[in-house]
């Protein structure tokens, strides 16, 4: 009661993944449940799909994943749409399999830092960031899907083409700690919660150093970047790649 939901859609533009039929469904379960919905795509928000950035990133040597290019954007979006609507909190459907994938990636990079984004609370450094919220983390991928299929849902079943033409990092950790959860029954659960707690640790640490609590924002895209940095990673590896993103006329800093 008085919560208002606004379902937002991000067409990546990926060759053979991304299909209108599998929009046309996500629209007529919407329609169903009287919830709004705003699509967006990379092609249109930032000037190029993702396969022209990995192409693009190939052709300049750079060692670039799908991944990093896609993740970085789709928060970048989600964040400004989020913002521009007005809305309270970004609801995610990332669950357990996809957080303790994360927490081991971070790790393995020695990226320590990304600690304060993750666990249950994230730390928000930036009053140009809306909360994000991720009632599925605790939940195995396997149980949504047999939810879904149960009810009776209809949802996108092919796989990111990207996973299987260039395993990256998160594809063998994926494989690793299916491994371990099928030796080990509930172990997933049991790294989530001990990583949260190290989390939890991390982010009063660095409450005390941090030199101030506002996060400087990028001078191409306006969006929020780590402290020491003029431009966030998205607008940098698009620079890189020789590709000038489409809202860097936009703003001004």
């Amino acid at each position: 009661k008085g919560v208002k939901l606004v379902a937002y859609n991000i067409t990546e533009g990926i060759s053979g993944y991304n299909r209108e039929e599998h929009v046309a469904k996500l629209e007529g379960f919407l329609r169903e449940r009287g919830i709004e919905l705003l699509k967006g795509s990379f092609k249109s928000q930032v000037g190029y799909t993702l396969d022209e950035m990995v192409q693009a990133s190939k052709a300049k040597g750079l060692n670039v994943s799908a991944c990093t290019f896609c993740g970085g954007f789709r928060r970048k979006l989600i964040n400004e749409v989020a913002r521009e609507v007005g809305a309270d909190f970004v609801a995610t459907g990332h669950n357990l399999d996809d957080e303790v994938q994360t927490y081991v990636i971070n790790f393995l990079r020695g990226d320590t830092s990304r600690l304060i984004r993750e666990g249950e609370e994230p730390l928000r450094l930036s009053d140009y960031f809306v909360q994000r919220v991720k009632p599925l983390r605790r939940v195995y991928e396997w149980e949504t899907t047999m939810y879904a299929y149960f009810k009776g849902y209809e949802f996108q079943e092919v796989e990111c083409p990207y996973i299987s033409q260039r395993p990256t990092l998160r594809a063998k950790v994926r494989e690793l700690l299916y491994s371990l959860e099928s030796q080990a029954p509930g172990a997933l659960l049991r790294l989530l919660e001990e990583f949260d707690r190290l989390a939890s640790e991390r982010k009063r640490e660095m409450l005390k150093a941090l030199p101030r609590r506002q996060l400087p924002r990028c001078r191409i895209c306006g969006e929020p970047t780590s402290y020491g940095r003029e431009i966030c990673k998205n607008c940098e590896l698009l620079l890189a790649s020789g590709l000038t993103p489409k809202y860097a006329s936009l703003v001004s800093r």
